[in-house]
């Protein structure tokens, strides 16, 4: 590569584009980005649907051909290694790559022997990792037959089973139940700590990359727009999230709010039909704003509203989210993507 790799890189990209030409106007599907991911790391990549987070997936572990610019993965070029970076990576796809109509055992076999693995080899990697992964005694068992989260623990196995330095994880929770969704979790928190894997993650859940990754990347318009921990991103948005329940004129709590230092213009919302401020009947409503500080500066407020004769229904403060970031970064939430 021309431009300088950084010591301990996993993932040294510049540059990296994928246009579509055809008939019409082509399209830019992703429109040079850059990124490093440091060996050991678990990121996350973020990104709206048509945003070019699958393109530069596809290109990162060898699937689609980059239009131009320069990427070394794991540390192999991607345009003169990419049988370098294919064994060097492990790739678990949103859609599963196991055989319906294999067992569990043989299905880790066949896979550790695609990737050299002598026979011994695979079947120790086989037992280690089904054990890992809370498969252990699955082995005879048909893929078909295991449930939702257990073929996706499957997926990872296959992925794990050259034992790669790094292991790219498509949307791995999606159709998952809450409790599955934690266990996977977990599973995968593992891979760094046991094996000291780097893990880059897509995910259409925030609540997923905030318990989970070091960092994010948030990727819009073919463009990397966003970098950083899930905290310094949550710090980019305006404040905390202060809503108040209120009943009748709220005009006294919009003077109160828009005196407050840093305070986002305050908006009157009808009052929802149950949770906040719906005790307060006809005519109630509910006032919202971002403050920084929230919490701290909330106590003063109610003193305020309190020797003003304010009655409040409800209170609530919410740190900002992930979603938050992304609303204020992309102008939509991530969930309505997701829907």
């Amino acid at each position: 590569m021309t431009t300088s790799e950084p010591v301990g890189s996993m993932i040294h990209v510049r540059g990296l584009a994928k246009t579509y030409t055809g008939r019409k106007e082509p399209v830019h599907a992703v429109r040079g980005v850059d990124l490093d991911v440091t060996a050991g790391e678990i990121v996350g990549f973020l990104g709206p649907n048509g945003a070019g987070k699958t393109t530069t997936l596809q290109m990162l572990t060898t699937l689609l051909e980059p239009t131009s610019g320069e990427a070394r993965v794991a540390g192999h070029d991607l345009r003169t290694d990419p049988a370098g970076v294919r064994r060097s990576i492990g790739y678990v796809a949103q859609g599963g790559s196991a055989g319906s109509d294999a067992r569990v055992g043989e299905e880790m076999l066949y896979q550790g022997r695609f990737y050299g693995l002598t026979r011994p080899e695979a079947q120790r990697r086989t037992d280690e990792l089904l054990e890992r992964l809370d498969l252990g005694g699955l082995a005879g068992r048909d893929v078909k037959t295991l449930s939702g989260g257990q073929k996706r623990r499957l997926d990872i196995a296959l992925g794990l089973v050259h034992s790669p330095a790094l292991v790219f994880l498509d949307e791995p929770t999606t159709g998952l139940d809450p409790q599955s969704r934690s266990n996977m979790w977990g599973h995968i928190a593992g891979l760094r700590t046991r094996a000291g894997t780097t893990v880059f993650i897509t995910t259409h859940y925030l609540d997923e990359a905030d318990a989970l990754c070091d960092r994010v990347l948030v990727i819009d318009d073919g463009r990397i727009i966003a970098t950083g921990t899930p905290d310094e991103l949550k710090r980019q948005v305006s404040g905390d999230l202060v809503a108040l329940g209120v009943t009748g004129d709220p005009g006294e709590v919009l003077v109160l709010a828009r005196r407050l230092p840093g305070a986002t213009e305050p908006a009157v919302e009808p009052a929802p039909a149950a949770g906040l401020a719906s005790a307060g009947g006809a005519g109630a409503s509910r006032v919202t704003f971002r403050v920084p500080d929230g919490e701290r500066v909330v106590i003063s407020l109610l003193h305020d509203l309190e020797s003003a004769g304010v009655a409040l229904t409800g209170v609530s403060v919410h740190r900002p989210t992930l979603d938050d970031v992304f609303l204020t970064l992309t102008g939509r939430t991530l969930r309505e993507e997701a829907a």
